[in-house]
């Protein structure tokens, strides 16, 4: 795992990026929405943000469902993985659908993700179907207390 690239923003960029993180248009054109807000035509809003998905600023855009509003439950998992086969087990765990958020830690619990299921046996049956696969320790760290906040970076 190398060094983070750092991509090259110009103002048209930054002002994307601050209007994705809250307030994204939920309309038919929303993309369309987006630029008549920023002054900024449709197409141009289009391909920074696909050039930015591919640069690695912009991850992700899409909801986030409480998977317990929803009758699912969800974990924090923390694995112990040698730092030579942390690749291959990262592999075996994202094949899974139910996994998201993957954090690589320098510590002895190296790989940290979230796992969300429609249930609590689904959630221990991928539990076991990935010890089963790659030998290696797990923590299961459900949320006893949730804290949420909201963050919204500054894009200057």
């Amino acid at each position: 795992m190398g060094s983070p690239q750092i991509v090259l923003l110009d103002e048209a960029d930054k002002k994307i990026l601050n209007a994705l993180q809250i307030d994204f248009p939920l309309v038919h054109r929303p993309f369309r929405k987006l630029g008549e807000e920023l002054g900024l035509e449709e197409e141009d809003v289009i391909k920074r943000i696909n050039r930015l998905w591919k640069e690695g600023a912009i991850r992700r855009i899409g909801p986030i469902i409480s998977t317990k509003k929803t009758g699912g439950v969800s974990t924090l998992v923390a694995m112990k993985v040698s730092e030579g086969r942390v690749d291959e087990v990262a592999g075996i765990k994202n094949q899974y659908d139910e996994v998201s958020h993957n954090y690589l830690r320098p510590a002895n619990y190296s790989i940290w993700f979230t796992l969300s299921a429609e249930s609590e046996e689904r959630l221990s049956e991928i539990l076991n179907e990935i010890h089963e696969k790659t030998g290696c320790e797990a923590i299961n760290l459900p949320t006893k207390r949730l804290f949420k906040i909201g963050v919204k970076f500054q894009i200057r």
